[in-house]
C-alpha cells in the first residue's frame, strides 16, 4: 500500500500511525487478532474480506512490526498472525474507539458505568454467553505477576468492577454522579462474604479493574479480601471480550459487569448491567450450581 502522508506530517505521529492502521480494515484485523482469531481462515471468515486484501492488510502489518508470523505446521507451513508489543500498544487505541461509539454512536454521549437492558451495548455483552476467552490473555496480580484470568477450578466468576481504593479520597472527582460506579466496596465485600459458597460449588472468585495492582492490594487489604484482585490496566482481556468501558479521571474503566467461565474457557452466563450488587452475586452462585462441569477435551 501507497503511503498517505505528505512530507510536511513527517513528524506528525497521528499522521504516521494513520499510514499504518489507517483504514478500515487494518483496525479490525488488531481487533480480531486481540479476541484470539490468529490464522488466516479464522479472520477471513470474522472479517469477510477477499483473501486478496486480507493478505494486503497482514503483510502492511507483520512489515510495520505491528504482528508477527510464526509458523504454526510444518508440511505444508502455515502461519498464525500474533500481536506483538508495538501491536500491544494499539489496544487503548481500540478501547477508546469503542468507548466513543458505545456513547456517541450507539448511545446518547452520557457518562455512565452501565448501561441500559435494551441497548445495543449490553446485547454485544451478552452475545459473549458461549464464546472463549483467548487462551493467551494474562492480567497483573496483585503481586505484579502475570496470571491466566481463568482458574483450574471447573468454574471461574469474573466480576469486573470500575474502580475500589483503600482511601475514599483516592476515587475520582464526581465519582459518586457517574450511573453505575458506586458500589465496587460493596460488590467486592459480598463476594468475600459469600467465598466458601462459591468454593464449595467448584468456583474460584477473581475480580478485575484497570487499577494498578498496588491499588488493588491497598485496597484487598483493607476489605482482608480472600481471592485475588486482577488488573487488566493494557486492556487486554477488555480488548479480547469487547468489554465495556468509560473514561474517568483520564482512565479507561470496566464497566460493572460478571462472567461466569468454565475451565475450557467457554463464558457460560453473563450479567449486565448489574444494578442490584447482592442480587448479581447470589446470581452468580446459582449460575454456578446449577451448571454442569465442562468435560476435558479428549474424554
Amino acid at each position: 500500500m501507497a503511503r498517505r502522508t505528505s512530507l510536511g506530517d513527517a513528524d506528525c505521529a497521528i499522521a504516521q500511525a494513520l499510514d499504518v492502521v489507517g483504514d478500515w480494515w487494518t483496525l479490525l484485523i488488531v481487533r480480531d487478532s486481540a479476541r484470539g482469531a490468529h490464522r488466516f481462515e479464522e479472520l477471513q471468515r470474522e472479517l469477510g474480506m477477499s483473501r486478496k486484501v486480507l493478505a494486503e492488510r497482514l503483510k502492511l502489518l507483520v512489515d510495520a512490526g505491528v504482528l508477527d508470523k510464526v509458523p504454526y505446521q510444518d508440511r505444508p507451513v502455515r502461519h498464525e498472525y500474533r500481536l506483538t508489543p508495538r501491536g500491544r500498544g494499539l489496544l487503548p487505541v481500540l478501547i477508546a474507539l469503542q468507548d466513543w461509539g458505545d456513547a456517541w454512536v450507539l448511545g446518547e454521549g452520557e457518562l455512565m458505568a452501565t448501561a441500559t437492558d435494551t441497548s445495543r451495548e449490553a446485547g454485544r455483552v451478552h452475545a459473549l454467553r458461549g464464546t472463549r476467552v483467548p487462551d493467551d490473555v494474562r492480567l497483573v496480580g496483585m503481586d505484579g505477576e502475570l496470571r491466566d484470568p481463568v482458574a483450574r477450578t471447573p468454574f471461574t466468576v469474573l466480576y469486573c468492577f470500575p474502580g475500589a481504593y483503600a482511601r475514599s479520597e483516592s476515587y475520582p472527582p464526581g465519582w459518586a454522579g457517574i450511573p453505575g460506579a458506586p458500589g465496587c466496596t460493596l460488590e467486592s465485600c459480598t463476594y468475600r462474604d459469600h467465598l466458601a459458597e462459591f468454593t464449595a460449588a467448584g468456583a474460584t472468585v477473581h475480580g478485575v479493574s484497570t487499577q494498578r495492582p498496588d491499588e488493588q492490594r491497598a485496597f484487598a487489604e483493607k476489605e482482608r479480601l480472600r481471592f485475588p484482585l486482577l488488573s487488566d490496566a493494557d486492556l487486554a482481556l477488555a480488548a479480547a471480550l469487547r468489554l465495556p468501558t468509560f473514561r474517568a479521571a483520564g482512565v479507561s474503566r470496566l464497566k460493572r459487569l460478571t462472567l461466569v467461565v468454565d475451565q475450557e474457557r467457554v463464558i457460560r452466563e453473563v450479567f449486565y448491567p448489574v444494578t442490584d450488587i447482592a442480587a448479581s452475586v447470589a446470581a452468580a452462585l446459582d449460575a454456578v450450581r446449577a451448571s454442569d462441569p465442562p468435560v476435558p477435551n479428549g474424554s
